[in-house]
């Protein structure tokens, strides 16, 4: 009688950590935040990489119907991945592409585009990484389309790929 009481013991217990583990293995621990589609675009103020002229965001985010901001650093290994898809990108007239320089060397960001070419209309510096937070990035790269309204229409996290273009491309026409 007891090693039956045992033995059902048991069973229950591995039972209940066979669902637990389970269970575990079917959420993702994987934190990644919401996308707000139709948020507005903070105000910020940064640094021209090349000039190291103060601007802010007023100042970047006007005459155009689309921005595509992304946020990279020399150091980022998918960013070298991602970049000749951004000289792609920037063959793409209706758009105007900048560069959020992340948390970088100036030296090391400035031979990075010298090596790979410069597809940004302009380069601003997020030394402290503030602005990316604020935008609610996790990493680098990560990529935000902008409407002429400065609400961000769209986000990719990670590298761009091909399919990512083309959906850049036709929200863009």
């Amino acid at each position: 009688m007891k090693n039956k009481i045992i033995l059902s013991v048991l069973v229950l217990f591995f039972t209940f950590c066979f669902i637990v583990l389970y269970k575990g293995l079917n959420n993702s621990n994987i934190y990644v935040p919401e996308t707000k589609i139709e948020k507005t675009l903070i105000k910020f103020n940064s640094t021209d990489l090349y000039s190291g002229n103060k601007i802010s965001s007023d100042q970047i985010f006007i005459g155009s119907e689309y921005y595509v901001l992304n946020i990279w650093a020399s150091w980022c290994i998918p960013c070298r991945a991602e970049h000749s898809k951004l000289i792609k990108l920037s063959e793409n007239k209706s758009i105007k592409l900048i560069g959020l320089n992340y948390r970088d060397n100036p030296k090391n960001a400035k031979k990075f585009i010298n090596e790979f070419g410069d597809p940004y209309f302009m380069i601003i510096k997020d030394n402290q990484g503030m602005i990316s937070v604020d935008l609610g990035a996790i990493g680098v790269p990560e990529t935000f389309i902008i409407n002429k309204d400065k609400k961000i229409i769209k986000r990719f996290l990670g590298s761009l790929t091909e399919k990512s273009l083309n959906e850049i491309n036709l929200i863009t026409k």
